[in-house]
């Protein structure tokens, strides 16, 4: 009997045995984010994902036929997912040199079995930080206006641009030198909401996230935006929300709100997106022409939306609201290829075009649009009809100028000296500055706010 009762007893520890054996997980591996390149000291964050968790990790490093483990984690747990942060580089692994590596990354199961899993990531070694040179000139800015300046890059550098507080622009060739040129200029924006006090600072960033920064030459004039106060009556509500927000729940001014904020921010970052889709060379010829009719708003227009008395939101309008006549002719304030022609939320009915090196102009709440995708438009050409789609409560059109996804005050662009003095004179292209000066700036209603606006 006692021999029985051996027997079952160990067929049952052989039976529990081979289930958590061959029941037993690899770890998964993952980095949490791409590495290509490390530097002087490279973060490197793996994830490991086990059904029992992970015994042990390591990350060993192999360069020249040497190989050294810079990072280990003998702790067992049970936890299913874990992820192993450590640094790479020069400052930690000083057999490192300039060229190619690998990185190879194990880590054991914790479980009866133990299984093994073994990654390989093949890594570039750079430890020269790239340099970056600003040019000498003396850059006048408008807040909230744009600014352009040539840079000189050096090293082995992968991305550059201009940075002013959390915005960013890139960088273009400068014009006909090859997409690779070291000769760059930044077009960028010094966004309404950055303090005056912010110093824009040129950068260069190789892949190993080594970046050097600079300064140059700045004169900031800084600006007073206007305020403004909408009584919201039920009829513009009740519009709004049943255009935008037909299947919401609540009250109407609580999703007007909702509307007025997080569609807003949302069509706001899908314009943003759009800001890669540009061209290396400019479109456009001469002066941006203002679309004809009354300016029912002004750029960065701080509102207030009060209604029965009671202040419930705020919002920035960036661009300008334009009025005349019911569905009156929207044309193209110059050449461009359109990028974007479709329902864009808050925008409604909404054009985009592309000018190049990343400018863009934007027309919103149109009734018709009589464009697409790709198709190439001539300065004036009409393009549509405007209206009172998306958050408007009258027959109008709203326009933008964007620089780097940035909307800027499209004032700087109606002034063919403006143009001339801060963009042209800098970027060294005789074809695109003949092209771009040809014609005579428009007569318009704001030539007054031209002149405050023109350094």
């Amino acid at each position: 009997m006692l021999k029985y009762v051996v027997a079952v007893f160990l067929a049952i520890v052989l039976l529990v045995f081979g289930f958590v054996w061959f029941t037993g997980k690899k770890v998964d591996l993952k980095l949490v984010r791409p590495v290509t390149a490390v530097g002087t000291a490279t973060t490197v964050s793996v994830q490991a994902d086990a059904q029992h968790g992970t015994k042990y990790f390591s990350a060993v490093l192999e360069q020249n036929g040497q190989s050294q483990t810079i990072y280990a984690d003998n702790t067992s747990s049970a936890q299913r997912s874990r992820i192993y942060t450590f640094p790479v580089g020069k400052k930690v692994d000083e057999f490192l040199k300039d060229g190619p590596a690998r990185l190879i990354l194990t880590a054991a199961s914790n479980d009866m079995r133990g299984s093994t899993t073994t990654i390989s990531q093949a890594l570039q070694i750079i430890l020269r930080a790239p340099t970056v040179v600003a040019d000498g000139m003396q850059h006048y800015i408008n807040q909230g206006g744009a600014e352009l300046v040539t840079l000189d890059l050096g090293g082995n550098w992968s991305a550059a641009g201009v940075r002013v507080g959390r915005y960013s622009a890139g960088t273009f060739p400068m014009p006909g030198q090859p997409d690779n040129s070291s000769h760059r200029f930044s077009l960028f924006p010094f966004p309404w909401d950055v303090s005056p006090d912010t110093i824009p600072l040129a950068f260069a960033r190789n892949d190993a996230g080594t970046e050097v920064t600079t300064t140059f030459w700045v004169k900031l004039f800084p600006k007073t935006f206007k305020t403004s106060n909408i009584e919201l009556k039920d009829e513009n509500l009740q519009k709004v929300v049943g255009e935008l927000d037909p299947d919401g729940s609540g009250s109407l001014v609580d999703r007007f709100v909702k509307i007025n904020r997080d569609l807003r921010k949302a069509n706001n970052d899908q314009i943003y997106q759009l800001r890669t889709n540009t061209v290396n060379r400019i479109l456009w010829s001469g002066p941006f022409v203002p679309i004809k009719g009354t300016r029912e708003s002004f750029f960065a227009d701080r509102r207030s939306y009060y209604y029965k008395g009671k202040k419930v939101d705020e919002q920035v309008h960036l661009g300008f609201d334009l009025a005349q006549t019911r569905n009156m002719p929207v044309t193209a304030a110059n050449s461009g290829r359109v990028i974007f022609a479709d329902r864009l939320g808050i925008y409604g009915n909404c054009i985009i075009i592309d000018h190049g090196y990343s400018l863009q102009t934007l027309y919103g709440h149109m009734s018709r649009i009589d464009v697409k995708v790709g198709d190439s438009v001539t300065k004036e050409a009409r393009m549509g009809a405007s209206g009172a789609t998306g958050m408007a409560f009258g027959d109008h059109v709203h326009f933008s100028m964007l620089i780097a996804g940035v909307q800027v005050n499209p004032i700087e662009w109606w002034d063919e000296h403006w143009i001339r003095d801060r963009i042209l004179s800098k970027i060294g292209s005789p074809q695109d500055k003949a092209a771009a000066v040809q014609a005579p700036p428009p007569a318009s209603p704001t030539e007054h706010a031209r002149k405050r606006h023109r350094h």
